[in-house]
């Protein structure tokens, strides 16, 4: 995995007034108790050291001024946090960390509360949730589907309303494919694409003002005017699109053009199966470097068999390819559906063989893995009440600009039940 630092950078304040730190600690505590690791979405929970961490900020009054302070975030568990174990979504391969990733310093810098790990698929290589020998995770606004992955984990604890903000990373839609299918915020930063890299690190959230303030990133009142290009044809695979999402994509459409922005229809490019073969190539070349576990996922076995075929001079090619994509489309942001139809069962796709798996994968989410062979920011959010994401991928604009954007379409996120 690639990992880019995550900015944060503007004050926030994650609790209401008097509450402290403990009291946000305890309150987690409560909302987790009761519920099992299926669940709850959590790999890990150190419900004890939080509040040790948790204390200690109450008693320095000089670290009552940090941005994050005591607002309690999970860590993605593909990433170590020194004391804790990382699972990399397979009992197997389960060890104690003994250092803490650059981002989670940085974040605890900033008066963040770590309260435990969140589920992930092995290694990050699915868009589901089924982690080798621990617990499948259920989707709590979808009960018997998936939550979606790799960040399934993080995006069921924002979904539950355990945290307001969970760490989530993305290499090829992981943040923005769960945060759809459990109906709240998924924002990709841009993230620098050179070299074959994919993945970036954010954030899943309860709404797009906090996943802009985690980064760092100032919205402006209102979005200015832009040129916005509905794509509702998937770009990297022959699927039709369900009724509830294709609608969610024209529904956002006609509120960006009531509000005063210019909307028009845009095709997948002529180059979009010869970008998702690099896509793909890139994707498999990064697991061939990752050692064999056992027992393991057929997923994984498959694409590190596949990417160990692979000479030098395909990923060459690929990453050339990467370099020279063409632009998306002629529009400042580009607008479609997250998914092609609604989260499907545990079990779905990892009873399929291996090949079919991954194009079924690719044909429930074809839109979002162009955003990380680009770097290009991209977000999905809920929108048009009815169960079903947009995402909205920059192709002109900043940061700014795009969660703007993104803050116009909406809507508003309650926990599920």
């Amino acid at each position: 995995m690639v990992t880019q630092p995550i900015l944060v950078g503007m004050p926030y304040a994650p609790h209401p007034a008097g509450r402290s730190p403990v009291e946000a600690v305890e309150r987690f505590a409560r909302a987790v108790s009761g519920l099992d690791a299926s669940e709850h979405g959590f790999a890990h929970l150190c419900v004890e050291r939080a509040l040790a961490r948790a204390r200690a900020l109450e008693r320095a009054s000089c670290l009552c001024a940090r941005p994050l302070h005591g607002m309690v975030i999970p860590i993605k568990d593909l990433y170590d946090v020194a004391g804790l174990p990382t699972t990399f979504g397979s009992r197997a391969r389960t060890r104690l960390a003994t250092r803490t990733e650059s981002f989670v310093r940085d974040l605890l810098e900033r008066g963040a509360v770590v309260p435990g790990k969140t589920a992930t698929s092995e290694l990050g290589m699915t868009a589901y949730l089924e982690p080798v020998g621990l617990p499948a995770v259920d989707n709590p606004r979808w009960p018997g589907r998936t939550p979606g992955g790799s960040s399934g984990g993080a995006a069921v604890a924002v979904a539950r309303g355990l945290v307001d903000a969970a760490h989530a990373s993305d290499g090829g839609g992981s943040i923005r494919i769960p945060a759809a299918a459990c109906g709240v915020v998924g924002y990709k930063p841009p993230h620098d694409a050179r070299g074959g890299a994919l993945a970036a690190q954010g954030f899943i959230t309860r709404s797009v003002g906090l996943s802009a303030a985690l980064h760092g990133v100032a919205l402006p009142k209102r979005a200015p005017r832009l040129r916005v290009g509905l794509l509702t044809e998937p770009l990297f695979a022959r699927t039709e699109v369900a009724e509830r999402w294709g609608a969610a994509a024209e529904h956002a459409a006609r509120l960006l053009s009531r509000a005063g922005h210019t909307v028009f229809p845009v095709s997948a490019p002529a180059a979009a199966p010869e970008v998702f073969a690099a896509f793909r190539t890139l994707f498999t070349a990064r697991a061939a470097r990752v050692p064999e576990a056992a027992p393991g996922s057929a997923m994984v076995k498959h694409l590190r068999e596949r990417g160990s075929a692979l000479s030098p001079e395909e990923v060459r090619r690929a990453e050339r390819v990467q370099a020279t994509m063409p632009t998306l489309a002629d529009a400042d942001v580009v607008l479609s559906p997250t998914l092609a139809w609604d989260p499907p069962h545990i079990g779905h796709f990892s009873a399929l063989p291996p090949r079919e798996d991954f194009w079924e994968q690719t044909r429930w989410t074809p839109w979002a893995s162009w955003f990380n062979m680009n770097g290009q920011a991209a977000v999905s959010v809920p929108c048009g009440g009815a169960g079903a994401s947009v995402h909205l991928g920059a192709v002109t604009v900043p940061p700014s600009a795009l969660l703007a954007l993104a803050r116009e379409v909406c809507d508003e996120v309650a926990p599920a039940r």
